[in-house]
Order: structure tokens, then C-alpha cells, then sequence
């Protein structure tokens, strides 16, 4: 019995250092605080003989975590067990306890709902209940279903394998609301008689013999319509000429030299000197956004390793580093929308014609180039562009709430920890794939927007959750708040107002670099 209560401690409690926890890294994108699992206060394991004392520095984090992991082979075996071969106890408690934090964000108004502090239990069980029968349906209706037969399945043992699923620490469900489709978390429609106009304004701007760069940029930092997004991020990219006739020319050079570029120097991709960069190359692929089906397709994977591959060698004073490929997911969407009227994280991309499938490989290669020719240093040889970032970072915090500032130092959590990932990534770890699209209209509108205005949104994001940092009083759930910050049900009116706030950051500080710095 003791051996199962020790099992079961390290399976479910969520604030054991070193337990097993669906840690955000590297394949994991934002989490829905609503899929994870805790312990009803009534049913909660007693142990006298573990360390349940919460580090609050990280010194003391690392001294409770030098045993964490000297578990036996016969607990892990059981630890992998499937929930059928669980004690009925058990397998009963794990079916009933539903995640019980409910507070989701109304993107048009900023509320945070939660449920009335009188609902009954059975109330909320029943609520619950009828959430799993919709996500069910929403899930067969959107394609999850691989074959025919799968969607004839009851609607209890859909609801058990759900259940299942959502128990596992590194797979948590997303929720068909955070597709990478260009909407509202609200729900919104997608065309409103302002978006028309604006939709007008870009057409007519983009219509003209030589576009306007300046003016184009000045209406994409609000957002751009998704109907002439792809073309409007090859303009402010840098990679189409502002003159309309030359534009077809352009592409057509370019697309050949990319192709040239692949037939020149892929095949290299076995010798000794690069056989290192591919293989990192081909180990991250797959955790590029591993829960979205468009990106575990091999013809999309096989597009990015080639895409990654000419970029590496082509800038051997930075190579390949973790974290680009993250880079081009953005420009690969938006690029594939262009062809696509239909849910496009589910998309089948054999399904376009091999023209069209090579010219969203090359202009998706050429975004990105330009997009790392300003920030190459945050990739080069001990990332100085990074440290410097996260450094400013710190700067800035201290002076715009030394609250927050103060706080860390108390706890010993370093801006390195979890600014590092910000900084490299661009926040793609931390926002949904459609909420990045989004930040990235602003940032090509922005001038040095990667490199510059990147650092005064990172703040602002940071400023965001002050409420949430402040409350947490040890050092172990600083960094696994700030690892895991729940935004996967942002749109695009969260996004507005986190621009709008580091637009204002950086009003005040940009040019006054001494104002920041004690």
C-alpha cells in the first residue's frame, strides 16, 4: 500500500520538485491551464516521510531535487501503466477529477469569468460533462478523427480516451479555439465594416503602380487582412520591390535561386563538415509545433529541413542554432493560406500542386533570411545579441516596476531563465501560432521591429501577468508560472493591447536610454 501511495504521489501531485510535469520547453507550446490535473482537498495522499516543502530560492530548489529521480525500474513501469490496469480507486478518482480552474479570457472585454462561488458539485460535473461532449464533437468535425471508424465510437469511450490523453504529461490537448486560423478568441466575425474599409485601403495601396512603403506600413501595424497578408509581408520583408511591374520578375529569380541553391548544395547534407547541422536539423523538425497535423506531415517537414539546411550553410558565422526553425513556421502559414480557404492546420499540403508547393518553400526561405539578417548576433557564437536583450530587459523592468524586479531578486529567479527562450524564439513558445502572426504584422511594420521593438513587447508581456508573479512566493513556481504562462486562448484584441503597452514603453524610453538605467 505504501509502495501505491508513493506511486500515485509522484503521478499526480503537481508541487513535488522533480515530479513529472508537463514542463514547457522545447515541444510544448502555451498550455491550457484548464488540462491539468488536481487533487480534490478531501482526497489528497498523505506522506510523512517526502519533501513537500515548497524551494523558495533556487539553491533550495536544487538541493530537494539531487534525489528526485531515483526512482525504481518497477515504479516506472507502473508509472507508464495504461489507466486501465490501475486499482478501481484509483482508475475512479482519475475519471472524476476534472481540472477545476475555470477562468478563461473574454478577448473583447478583458473580463476574467469564473463560476459562481455557489454552484453545487454535481452542477459543475454536469457542466463538465457537456464541455467534453462538445470538444468531442468539435474534434470529429474538425478532422482529429484519423480514420472512418474512429468516428463512430460511443460517445463514453471518445470521452475515456480524451480523459486519458489529457492525464499524459507531455501531449495536452489544445483546444480546437486555438487554431492557427486568423480570428478572434472571442469568436468574432471575420469581416466588419471597419475591417472592409481597411481591407480597401490595403488593396488600393497595394494596387498602385509603386506602393507606398511608409503608408503601408503605418495601416499594417495595427493588423493586416488576411486576404492580402502574403503579399503585403513580402513587401515590408524587403523581399518584392515596391514597383508593381518588377514584382513578377522578382519572384521569378529568387524561387530559381533558392531551387539552384538546393540542387548546389543539399546533397552535401551527408558530408562530414555539415552531417552534424542536419542531424540538429533534423532532431528539431518534429518538435516544431508537434500538436498541429500540418506540421508532423513528412512533405512539411522535408520543406523545412531543406529551408533550415541552405540557411546554415549559407551563414556559417552563426550555422544552425535551436530556435530557428521555430522562425519560419510564421511565413510558411501565411504563405500556405494564400492557397488555402479551409482550416489550415489541417491541411494536407500534398494536396497543392508542386508549382505552388515549391513557391511557398522559396519565398518562405527568402522571409526568413531577411528576417535573421537583422537579428544574426542573437545566433552567433555565445548569442551576444541575447545577453544583451535580456540584460536590457532587466534594465527596463527595474525602472517600470520595481515590484516585479524586487521580486525575482528575492526569490533568486535570474531574467536568463526565462527570458533567454523570449528572446530566441520571439515569443513563438509563449503565444499561440495565429496570436504570433499577429505580433509579426506589427513587427514588419515596425522599423527594426525584431531587433529593437521585440525587447519593449517582451516587457510588456512580462508586466501582463504582474498579478500572477507577485502571488507566487517560492522559486520553483515563479519559473514553472513564466514557463508556462496560460495564454492559448488569446486573439487578436490581447495582442492589440499588448502592443499598445510596449508601443508606450517604448515612447518613453527608446530615446532616452539613460532613463532606464540606474
Amino acid at each position: 500500500m505504501a509502495t501505491d501511495n508513493r506511486i500515485n504521489f509522484w503521478r499526480r501531485n503537481v508541487k513535488v520538485p522533480g515530479s513529472v510535469q508537463p514542463v514547457y520547453g522545447a515541444q510544448h507550446p502555451p498550455l491550457d491551464p484548464r488540462l491539468r490535473r488536481t487533487y480534490p482537498k478531501e482526497t489528497k495522499p498523505k506522506f510523512n516521510n517526502l519533501k513537500t516543502k515548497k524551494a523558495s530560492s533556487f539553491h533550495e530548489f536544487a538541493r530537494s531535487t539531487n534525489d528526485a529521480w531515483d526512482i525504481d525500474d518497477e515504479e516506472d513501469e507502473d508509472f507508464l501503466a495504461p489507466a486501465s490496469s490501475l486499482p478501481s480507486g484509483l482508475h475512479s478518482a482519475s475519471s472524476q477529477n476534472q481540472p477545476q480552474q475555470n477562468e478563461v479570457s473574454d478577448s473583447e472585454t478583458g473580463v476574467s469569468h469564473r463560476p459562481a462561488p455557489h454552484m453545487t458539485e454535481a452542477q459543475t460535473l454536469q457542466e463538465e460533462e457537456e464541455d467534453d461532449d462538445n470538444e468531442i464533437c468539435e474534434h470529429i468535425n474538425g478532422k482529429v478523427v484519423k480514420s472512418s471508424s474512429d468516428a463512430h465510437l460511443s460517445t463514453s469511450s471518445v470521452r475515456s480516451t480524451l480523459q486519458k490523453q489529457q492525464s499524459l504529461p507531455v501531449r495536452p490537448i489544445i483546444p480546437l479555439v486555438a487554431r492557427i486560423s486568423d480570428q478572434n478568441a472571442s469568436g468574432a466575425p471575420p469581416m466588419t465594416v471597419r475591417e472592409k474599409s481597411r481591407l480597401d485601403k490595403f488593396k488600393q495601396l497595394l494596387g498602385s503602380p509603386n506602393t507606398d512603403l511608409e503608408e503601408l506600413r503605418k495601416h499594417s501595424w495595427s493588423g493586416i487582412p488576411r486576404e492580402v497578408r502574403p503579399i503585403t509581408w513580402r513587401l515590408l520583408s524587403g523581399y518584392l520591390p515596391a514597383n508593381k511591374e518588377r514584382r513578377e520578375q522578382v519572384l521569378q529569380r529568387k524561387r530559381e535561386e533558392y531551387f539552384g541553391f538546393i540542387e548546389q548544395y543539399y546533397h552535401s547534407r551527408t558530408d562530414e563538415h555539415y552531417k552534424d547541422t542536419y542531424r540538429q536539423i533534423h532532431i528539431d523538425i518534429p518538435r516544431t509545433n508537434p500538436l498541429i497535423p500540418l506540421f508532423q506531415q513528412p512533405v512539411v517537414q522535408e520543406v523545412f529541413e531543406r529551408i533550415l539546411f541552405i540557411w546554415a550553410i549559407r551563414h556559417p558565422a552563426s550555422g544552425y542554432v535551436q530556435g530557428i526553425n521555430d522562425l519560419v513556421t510564421p511565413f510558411f502559414v501565411v504563405f500556405l493560406s494564400e492557397f488555402v480557404t479551409e482550416d489550415v492546420e489541417n491541411f494536407e499540403m500534398a494536396a497543392l500542386p508542386l508549382d505552388t508547393q515549391r513557391n511557398i518553400e522559396a519565398d518562405s526561405f527568402w522571409c526568413m533570411s531577411k528576417l535573421l539578417d537583422g537579428i544574426q548576433d542573437n545566433y552567433t557564437f555565445a548569442q551576444p545579441g541575447i545577453q544583451n536583450k535580456v540584460k536590457a530587459l532587466e534594465e527596463l523592468v527595474s525602472r517600470i516596476d520595481e515590484d516585479i524586479h524586487n521580486h525575482f531578486k528575492r526569490y533568486e529567479v535570474e531574467y536568463l531563465q526565462f527570458a533567454f527562450r523570449w528572446m530566441n524564439n520571439l515569443l513563438m513558445r509563449e503565444l499561440p501560432l495565429r496570436c504570433t502572426i499577429r505580433l509579426w504584422d506589427t513587427y514588419q511594420a515596425e522599423a527594426e521591429g525584431f531587433s529593437h521593438f521585440h525587447l519593449y513587447v517582451c516587457a510588456a508581456f512580462l508586466i501582463e501577468w504582474r498579478k500572477e508573479i507577485l502571488s507566487m512566493v517560492d522559486f520553483q513556481g515563479l519559473l514553472m508560472l513564466l514557463q508556462n504562462l496560460p495564454t492559448i486562448h488569446w486573439g487578436n484584441e490581447e495582442v492589440g493591447l499588448l502592443l499598445a503597452e510596449a508601443y508606450r514603453l517604448k515612447y518613453m524610453f527608446a530615446d532616452a536610454p539613460s532613463h532606464y538605467k540606474r
